[in-house]
């Protein structure tokens, strides 16, 4: 498959957030990309998501958390070759595992099911691919990102966790429990899974700077839920994070943990807040 990436455009009702250019918006790409959508009770949300999906993404997985609205059905209407994966276990990380597992690209984009992401964002995360880096971490704090859908006690949290994160792991990030983000499908090879809940993102985040891996961050602006509510609880979430970030840098210390993942030499190639 060979295809050239568009430039992005505006397709937001609402005055658009600064914008980050990709590194070429000219870039022939022959890697197939696949996007993966976790979804539960999204039917409302999902013409706005596939409505601003690339043309050029060769596959949609659309991860099913056992929905019991027209979820499936509305996929299926949008993109009539939709690759529908009913998940067996439950939580946005246990979907994940499942929707990367369905995957036949090259380029895996993870894109949130509540209209929150823009998808036309997509061509900024496959130029950083395709230009050299592992993995492609969306940020809403760097410069150019931003959101809409934050409260404060969210945002302390976030930056108080990414702080440690930095600390602990040596990494650069500017923000760490984001959902947008894309890599290279060899990235799953050094990165074992295991976690079931919204504490996945920051798990994969730790794992490939970790694992030496390429990380650049992608400027990133988070748009409010368009219907429905999110299953999100920060305070519950938030300390299954903190469960995550102290399991991992235990493990990092352990000798099995030393043994099992490569320690990082390359640095992360970002933008500092």
């Amino acid at each position: 498959m060979s295809s050239v990436l568009p430039t992005p455009l505006h397709s937001q009702s609402t005055a658009p957030a600064p914008r980050y250019l990709p590194i070429s918006s000219h870039l022939a790409i022959t890697a197939p990309v696949s996007v993966v959508i976790p979804a539960m009770n999204e039917a409302a949300n999902l013409p706005y998501v596939f409505k601003t999906l690339p043309d050029w993404v060769h596959e949609v997985v659309l991860v099913d958390g056992n929905s019991t609205d027209d979820t499936v059905e509305v996929a299926r209407s949008l993109r009539p070759d939709v690759r529908v994966v009913a998940q067996r276990g439950r939580g946005k990380g246990d979907a994940l595992i499942a929707g990367f597992e369905a995957c036949t690209g090259d380029i895996i984009v993870m894109v949130d099911a509540d209209g929150s992401a823009d998808g036309e964002e997509i061509v900024s995360y496959v130029s950083a691919l395709v230009s050299g880096a592992d993995f492609a971490k969306g940020s809403r704090f760097a410069n150019g990102g931003g959101t809409d859908d934050m409260t404060l006690i969210r945002r302390l949290g976030n930056r108080a966790l990414c702080a440690v994160v930095n600390r602990k792991f040596g990494a650069r990030y500017t923000d760490l429990c984001y959902g947008y983000n894309a890599f290279w499908r060899h990235c799953l090879d050094k990165i074992d899974l295991d976690c079931t809940g919204f504490e996945v993102e920051t798990l994969m985040n730790i794992r490939v700077v970790t694992a030496g891996l390429k990380v650049q961050e992608i400027p990133s602006h988070e748009y409010l839920r368009i219907h429905g509510t999110s299953n999100l609880r920060a305070v519950r979430d938030g300390l299954r994070v903190l469960r995550v970030i102290l399991r991992e840098r235990s493990n990092r210390r352990s000798p099995r943990g030393v043994s099992r993942r490569t320690p990082r030499t390359a640095g992360m190639r970002g933008e500092a807040s």
